[in-house]
């Protein structure tokens, strides 16, 4: 009790400190950011905020079946699940070619313990407590990711979870902070390297900010209620080191938090990840839970991709709310125009530090395609992770099998 009473206390010192100044601005990108966003239309603004569905879908079910003419109209500013180096060169090529300001488009996926070379789901590999093999498995998912046109993934996730109904908790580390405050800090940096302009590292995305592992009795989507003590010191340190680890974006979650959808919950994603915390990246919805907000009761689609813009969210994964409503939401004021510049300006910034501008194509290598990814070396390199993450039990006196007849006397020895 005494060592947990003092993790607790120490957890409070740290996670209530005042939060880190924002790392240094960029001179240079801003002032392309400001010229570019000069000559953008409102139009295409808001297209910045789009996040479509598109090629292969793996998750739901895409809304945007004329996604070609949507990012030839600006409409479309990243697209998920759709991979390899010839289909995302196609889709870029329009992008950068075809519509009017030649901005270049994100691609990501879900690339949560691998691409092709697979490794231990993120509980088994928590097990290894070895942050080396978790930087290193991050490192050769990013350079397989990054080879097939890649560059940005919705991964870590770093929920903590204690309840075994919750049908999602083999995504994450389990249950205690300490541990996945050190394996969130180790994939992002698996991930992202020293420097994202590299093109075999991608852009990080902390998932799900927050608490979407504490839902009531394990029931996804659902809602969430615990005191602000046991928020900070149990729940919010994996995300806070992700953060302090230099994570691009983060990707809201589907819950309530004290009664307010996450995506729509300023206190979370402006007063903890942006004021407190120093983060200065982009935040991202998950699958369509602007949309599913509705669900929640807190208004239409107008309205609930209104308060999700002015909470803090950049990006709409695949909802369209932002496409659809945020222009008639600025004409009758429900909204401001810096809302909507702001929201662009990040996801701008967030293209520009991954050195798209520079070069739209620069994840798209066929050389790397067919050289980097499963190959034997990195399989050797699973197979180790793997051999690391095992738990076995050790059958002392023969206890086991258990005899039918009764007298099982049972051993219980402490750790050496």
């Amino acid at each position: 009790m005494r060592s947990l009473a003092i993790f607790v206390s120490l957890s409070a010192v740290i996670l209530f400190i005042p939060a880190y100044a924002q790392k240094g601005s960029d001179p240079k990108m801003n002032q392309f950011i400001t010229n570019l966003m000069g000559k953008m239309t409102l139009d295409e603004k808001i297209g910045q905020l789009n996040l479509s569905g598109a090629g292969d879908i793996t998750t739901g079910e895409t809304t945007s079946s004329d996604i070609h003419q949507k990012i030839r109209d600006g409409k479309v500013g990243g697209l998920l699940n759709i991979k390899s180096v010839s289909k995302i060169r196609v889709i870029q090529k329009i992008a950068v070619e075809e519509s009017r300001l030649k901005i270049p488009l994100l691609f990501g996926m879900d690339v949560i313990h691998g691409y092709q070379t697979i490794f231990p789901i993120p509980l088994g590999l928590s097990c290894s407590w070895d942050m080396k093999l978790v930087e290193q498995s991050a490192r050769i998912a990013a350079q397989e990711a990054s080879a097939d046109g890649l560059c940005w993934t919705f991964a870590p996730m770093v929920d903590i979870s204690r309840d075994p109904r919750w049908g999602r908790m083999s995504e994450g580390s389990g249950e205690d902070p300490y541990l996945g405050s050190q394996i969130a800090r180790a994939m992002v940096k698996g991930f992202q390297g020293d420097d994202l302009q590299k093109n075999n590292t991608i852009m990080a995305c902390i998932k799900h900010f927050a608490l979407y592992g504490a839902v009531e009795s394990g029931r996804d989507y659902n809602t969430t209620d615990m005191s602000r003590l046991r928020m900070f010191n149990e729940y919010f340190p994996p995300y806070k080191a992700a953060v302090d680890a230099g994570a691009g974006s983060v990707m809201t979650s589907f819950n309530e938090v004290d009664g307010v959808p996450a995506s729509a919950n300023r206190w979370l994603l402006n007063d903890v990840l942006r004021k407190q915390w120093g983060f200065n990246g982009f935040v991202v919805t998950d699958y369509t839970a602007i949309s599913e907000m509705i669900e929640h009761g807190i208004g239409d689609l107008p309205e609930v991709s209104a308060r999700a813009l002015q909470a803090g969210v950049d990006l709409d994964m695949v909802s369209e709310g932002f496409l659809k409503t945020i222009k008639k939401s600025l004409e009758t004021g429900r909204i401001m125009k810096s809302d909507i510049e702001q929201g662009c300006r990040r996801i701008l910034e967030a293209k520009y530090k991954l050195g798209l501008f520079e070069d739209p194509f620069r994840y798209c290598d066929d050389t790397r395609a067919k050289t980097e990814i499963f190959t034997p070396e990195n399989r050797q390199v699973a197979r180790k992770i793997a051999a690391q993450t095992l738990v076995l039990l050790k059958n002392d006196h023969q206890i086991l099998p258990l005899k039918k007849g009764g007298g099982n006397n049972l051993y219980i020895h402490p750790f050496p």
